[in-house]
């Protein structure tokens, strides 16, 4: 028998884009934790966002979001989103990327696969619960991450 992990790669070394808002306002971000899965018995996206991103604003106000992977030769303009906050700069013009209405979210025509998602529930990651070794480097600055779980609702390929 033969287990594929290939899935656990996808955040960690090619990244993804995460995007929520809709086609006339809305951010992207650059990810590279995240999860897929099954909980109450339904397909599930998990993201990770900072309070202080400007995505972070866009996740609590709409009720979808999109995360969508793109093939290695977008590496670089995923960077450069990770690196730059739509709050100073227009980073979608910047980057190059075409924007697309995807349900009730946003996606890019250059991605590979996009799962559309419904938010589900969110909750603050409680740094006193996390080891104090990855408490001390990840959260020096006491800037947790919210975790998002979305039932994805639809995959585009």
């Amino acid at each position: 028998m033969q287990f594929n992990t290939e899935i656990f790669s996808q955040f960690d070394k090619k990244w993804a884009l995460l995007t929520a808002g809709n086609i006339e306002d809305f951010n992207t971000m650059t990810i590279s934790w995240g999860g897929l899965g099954t909980i109450w018995n339904r397909p599930v996206a998990t993201v990770y966002v900072r309070e202080s991103r400007y995505t972070h604003e866009f996740m609590d106000k709409n009720d979808y979001f999109t995360v969508s992977f793109y093939p290695e030769v977008c590496k670089k303009v995923l960077g450069v989103l990770g690196a730059n906050s739509g709050r100073d700069i227009d980073k979608i013009h910047d980057s190059g990327l075409t924007p697309k209405a995807v349900g009730d979210s946003v996606s890019f025509k250059e991605a590979e696969v996009t799962l559309v998602c419904k938010k589900l529930f969110m909750q603050r990651l409680d740094i006193a619960k996390i080891p104090a070794d990855v408490a001390s480097v990840v959260y020096a600055d006491n800037d947790a991450h919210d975790m998002y779980i979305g039932e994805v609702v639809d995959i585009i390929a």
